[in-house]
């Protein structure tokens, strides 16, 4: 790949600025594409925003930044979306910062200080080569202390008409996948949490390897109807279902994995209801987290592990240890008087956890190690 540096001042790179908002952003007099399709949307909180302003009031150096060529005088941001968008927005009077403890916005600035920003020069790498040098180039590049998710480096290599219409939906500030599934999802959207997470569950749907493989057959598709679809009917389903949100619960479920294993099951929503809140209550449940997979399934002793219901403490093992003489009271049954050494035996539940037996030293039996697993077998 051919890389060739230049020196852009701030006044050249912020000539006609213009953001569009779905349409793009654009400067460099209509000659550069700020922000791309594959790119993340502006994600500076304000102090790093003001940091790059202020570097270029003091005249520190910004680190380079990579356009790739995309026509004979016409380029787009490969890297340095960030630090560019917060130059131009400044310049184009968009926000204050502190100068001598007062906001100024660009206008305030004494015709020195605005001459000295707009005269401030850019050491930018112009970038040409194939699309999968340039994409590659992207991914090793990246933004020192912004580090791009899996998600954002998968979009910058299936780009397309597919991608663009799913990030409608999922990669945008205030989306409508958020809104409809508010309590029911986290994570932050334009750091495309809600894409990878969607793209996670239909590939299972699919049975494909992952999201990315989901991508790379669909990225040439005219829309993401197929995706958007199924996450509105998981969503609508999970709260059919859960129509109660609560955090740390409902928001943190791998909805669509859930749905794709138990859509065809017939559940009560009244009948959930009360088994969650039976749950919560339950003192020996240290995972809520766990409790709506755990309520899905057939709740078998294996399906417990989803709560991870409290074990017994060394304390209460050692107390019924002592209790027992040493002694495994099945063996004892089987008519096998053998005592044996503490770290031989492991503490069982007399009465199932499922059966509403408790944590408590009452419900607490010392078995030998082949006793307990014999008895966890039938």
């Amino acid at each position: 790949m051919k890389i060739t540096p230049i020196q852009v001042t701030i006044a050249d790179l912020t000539k006609n600025y213009k953001d569009d908002g779905d349409g793009g952003v654009f400067g460099y007099d209509d000659r550069l594409t700020i922000r791309p399709a594959y790119q993340r949307e502006f994600v500076y909180k304000d102090k790093q925003r003001d940091l790059v302003i202020d570097s270029v009031m003091k005249s520190r150096p910004l680190n380079v930044m990579y356009w790739s060529k995309t026509g004979k005088d016409t380029y787009e941001v490969l890297d340095g979306q960030q630090r560019t968008i917060s130059v131009a927005q400044y310049v184009n009077k968009d926000f204050p910062i502190k100068v001598n403890g007062n906001d100024k916005f660009f206008q305030n600035l004494t015709d020195t200080e605005r001459d000295q920003i707009l005269n401030y020069e850019l050491t930018v790498y112009i970038c040409e080569g194939t699309e999968e040098e340039k994409l590659e180039w992207f991914k090793i590049i990246n933004i020192a202390g912004e580090t791009l998710t899996p998600q954002e480096l998968l979009n910058a290599t299936y780009t397309g008409t597919w991608l663009a219409d799913a990030k409608n939906y999922f990669s945008k500030r205030n989306c409508v996948a958020g809104q409809i599934a508010d309590g029911y999802i986290k994570g932050n959207p334009i750091r495309q949490d809600y894409l990878e997470k969607v793209l996670s569950w239909i590939a299972d749907r699919d049975d494909l390897e992952s999201g990315q493989m989901y991508m790379a057959i669909h990225q040439h598709d005219a829309d993401a109807n197929d995706l958007w679809l199924y996450f509105q009917t998981v969503i609508n389903w999970a709260k059919m279902l859960f129509p109660k949100s609560r955090k740390g619960m409902t928001n943190v479920q791998e909805w669509g994995l859930l749905y794709n294993k138990y859509h065809n099951k017939q559940y009560n929503s009244n009948t959930l209801e009360a088994d969650v809140q039976r749950l919560l209550m339950d003192d020996d449940v240290t995972k809520n987290a766990g409790i709506i997979p755990y309520i899905l399934s057939d709740r078998t002793k294996h399906d417990e592990k989803l709560l991870s219901i409290r074990s017994f403490s060394e304390a209460q093992k050692r107390r019924v240890y002592e209790r027992q003489g040493h002694k495994c009271p099945c063996c004892v049954k089987n008519g096998i008087d053998k005592e044996y050494a503490y770290n031989e035996m492991q503490g069982d539940h007399i009465i199932p956890w499922s059966q509403g037996g408790r944590t408590i030293d009452s419900n607490l039996q010392m078995l030998c190690q082949k006793c307990n697993n014999d008895k966890s077998n039938q």
